[in-house]
This record gives structure tokens, C-alpha cells and sequence, in this order.
């Protein structure tokens, strides 16, 4: 049995393809698109082998076809994006998307493949736009909707008696969005909302801003390689001492902890997703991906798993008839798959109605700083946006 898996490029593909590779009838393809390259880049390697294991567990296919996964770097480029992303769709003529991980991203890619009538199955990005008046039946989301983390986060801040907060987040719009959510929550005072650059390293002016903002506790939406030089950079400032630190789980995620370590103790974050969730798919998902790389998965690696496990169990649901394209959004919004979170299940915006949850960065039984689940902050939570979708048929 043929596996085609991150070593699959976009040239060998099209090689493939123009040697008498196997048709749609027999074979599924997929454009995974993410960030390879960059302070992302941890993110979006984790959604690729968390997608890849899904593949592996199920002897190299999804929905009883052949997969085929064409991985591709969007180089944190939209423009770079939308032209791998044209040449996925028009000349390897992926069946399906998935991968990208950050918002900008996902809204200069979303009408080219919206428009090619392939689905698209986010397994990071979640923007409010195609959550609201922008939904769209070609797009589901795997993962949750931008605000959502943040609103338990918030939450959990109010609910601590936190009456001065701090907040900070990249200038783009998941930034504005993650931030958004949490004002959503949390009702006490906002005494500095700073946005940084995208790329941004060095939070000097920031951490004087704090340190003069008098701020009980700080909120933070810095993924990957940004939350890693963060949380350096404040716990070295010292101000871990006089606020309490509070970020989404991508700003407290293991790609993180395992970066910055012992600093990381203590820091709260709110997930839909934790490793040590007691369910047969989560347990089976966390060990086969510490046999298969070596390390804990991390949030984005679940989120990876799942878009592939929705695809599979899509594809079988309609028995391997990709071009049905009216069944298989059926089989999509039914969710007929077993996440790794527990329960899931989509919202007429395509958005999953989940849980959320608060972790904490302890020292486990091992001795490795990790996430630890604490309890459930948000139960059934839907996004605050799908009010405004009119989902085309």
C-alpha cells in the first residue's frame, strides 16, 4: 500500500499525476498548506505530522481511499499563499485544503478555494469573518472560532477578582479577535491594550509599558515563536513577581513550554483541547504521537488529527464519492468522527459547539513542565458570531 505523507511534494505530485497516478475515484487529495518556515513554523509542522499520524493509523488512506497529502509552506505570506494555493487547486487538483494556521493567511486563501468549490478544513485559523456574514458551506472548522479560547479566558480572570488587566496580541486580525473575546468576559478595568508586530521578537517597550501600567494581571495572544520571547522577556524583567500571567492556549501550548521551561510554571491557559483528557481517541492520539515523534503533542498537532479524522470519516460516510459535492457537505456537518476533545459537533456556521477548559503549567509526575487539565470554564460554547451567518445552500 502506497503512503504519500510530507515527503509528497507539490513537483512530485504533479510527476505522479502526469505518470497515470491514480484518479479521484480511487484516491483522496490534500493541500495541506501551512507555516514550514519562520517563528510559525513550529505551529504549522505540529498540524502536519498531527495530520500525517491520522493518515498513518489508517494504512495510508482517509474514508477507505488512498490519501495523497501535498504539503506546501505559506511562508507567513499571503501572497505566497494564494499562489501555492492556486497551483494545489487548478493543477494538483487537491479534493480538499487544510493546514494554515494564522488568520491573514486563511482570509487571502478563503475565495480561491471557496470559489473551486473544494472544502476547506481549518485546522488552526479560525477568523470571525467566516464565522459571520462571511460563512461559507465550503469552510469547517476543526478547531474553534478565534474569540472563543479568550472568552474563557476572560471568564476565568473575572471570575479570579482580577480588577486591572493588561492586554497584548500581534497587529492582524486574529489578534484583534483574541482580544475581542476576552473584553467579551472580562468586565474590570483595561488599563494598556497594546498590538505588536506579526513578526515581532523584542518586547522591551512593551514590558515598560506594563511594568508603568500598574496591571494586577496581563493577557497575552503571542503564538509560537512570540509567546516563547515573551514569557522570557517578562519572567527575566521580573514582573511574573507583581502580575499574573494569562494567555489562550496557543501562547501556553508545549511547543512553548518546551522553549521556554522552568518560567512557564504556574501560567493559566484556556484550551478546547488538553493531552491528559480522559477519552479512548485522546489517549490513543498522545501516545502514538510521542511513539511516532518523540514529544507531547501540542494543541495545533490535535487540531491537525481531528481535520483528518473529519475528512475520513466524511469520505466513508459517502462512500468515496468526492464529486457529490452536496453529500459531502452533509457528511462534514454531521461530524461523523470521533475527536480527540470529547464531544464536538458544528454550528450552522460550520464552527464547532464545544467545551473549553482552564490548563496549568506544572511539573508532572516525570518531572517535564507541562499543561495540566484543571476543569471546565465554558460548557456548549458557541460562537458569538454565528447570528450573523446566513449559510448558503
Amino acid at each position: 500500500m502506497h503512503i504519500s505523507l510530507r515527503f509528497m511534494t507539490a513537483a512530485v505530485a504533479a510527476a505522479c499525476l502526469s505518470a497515470g497516478a491514480a484518479q479521484a475515484a480511487d484516491a483522496v487529495k490534500i493541500g495541506l498548506l501551512t507555516t514550514l518556515s519562520g517563528p510559525g513554523a513550529a505551529l504549522g509542522i505540529d498540524i502536519r505530522d498531527g495530520f500525517e499520524l491520522a493518515v498513518k493509523q489508517a494504512g495510508g488512506t482517509l474514508g477507505g481511499l488512498e490519501a495523497e497529502v501535498i504539503v506546501a509552506d505559506d511562508q507567513l505570506s499571503p501572497d505566497a499563499a494564494k499562489q501555492t494555493a492556486d497551483r494545489l487547486l487548478k493543477r494538483d487538483r487537491v479534493d480538499f485544503m487544510t493546514g494554515i494556521v494564522f488568520s491573514n493567511i486563511m482570509l487571502a486563501v478563503g475565495q480561491p478555494v471557496f470559489q473551486s468549490k473544494t472544502f476547506y478544513i481549518s485546522a488552526n485559523a479560525g477568523p470571525s469573518q467566516y464565522a459571520g456574514a462571511q460563512c461559507n458551506p465550503y469552510f469547517f472548522s476543526a478547531s474553534y472560532q478565534n474569540d472563543t479560547m479568550d472568552e474563557a479566558a476572560g471568564k476565568v480572570v473575572q471570575d479570579r477578582g482580577f480588577k486591572k488587566v493588561a492586554l497584548i496580541a500581534p497587529n492582524y486580525p486574529a489578534g484583534k479577535d483574541h482580544l475581542a473575546g476576552f473584553k467579551r468576559f472580562y468586565k474590570g478595568e483595561i488599563v494598556m491594550e497594546d498590538y505588536t508586530q506579526l513578526n515581532q521578537l523584542d518586547y522591551g517597550a512593551e514590558l515598560s509599558k506594563l511594568r508603568a501600567s500598574q496591571a494586577d494581571a496581563v493577557f497575552i495572544f503571542l503564538p509560537g515563536g512570540l509567546g516563547v520571547n515573551f514569557i522570557k522577556q517578562f519572567v527575566g524583567a521580573g514582573l511574573n513577581q507583581d502580575m499574573k500571567l494569562f494567555a489562550p492556549g496557543f501562547s501556553g501550548d508545549e511547543d512553548v513550554i518546551r522553549a521556554v521551561g522552568e518560567p512557564m510554571l504556574g501560567l493559566f491557559n484556556t484550551s478546547q483541547w488538553a493531552h491528559d483528557m480522559d477519552n479512548a481517541a485522546n489517549k490513543r492520539f498522545v501516545a502514538d504521537f510521542e511513539k511516532e515523534y518523540g514529544r507531547l503533542p501540542t494543541m495545533y498537532a490535535s487540531q491537525g488529527y481531528d481535520a483528518a479524522r473529519l475528512i475520513d470519516g466524511a469520505v466513508r460516510k459517502v462512500n468515496g464519492n468526492l464529486k457529490d459535492k452536496d453529500a459531502l457537505r452533509k457528511a462534514l456537518e454531521s461530524a461523523p468522527f470521533e475527536s480527540v476533545r470529547g464531544a464536538f459537533k458544528f454550528n450552522v456556521n460550520h464552527y464547532p459547539i464545544q467545551d473549553y477548559y482552564l490548563r496549568e503549567v506544572v511539573k508532572d509526575a516525570q518531572g517535564r513542565v507541562t499543561n495540566k487539565l484543571v476543569g471546565r470554564v465554558l460548557e456548549n460554547h458557541a460562537d458569538a458570531y454565528v447570528g450573523e451567518c446566513k449559510m448558503p445552500s
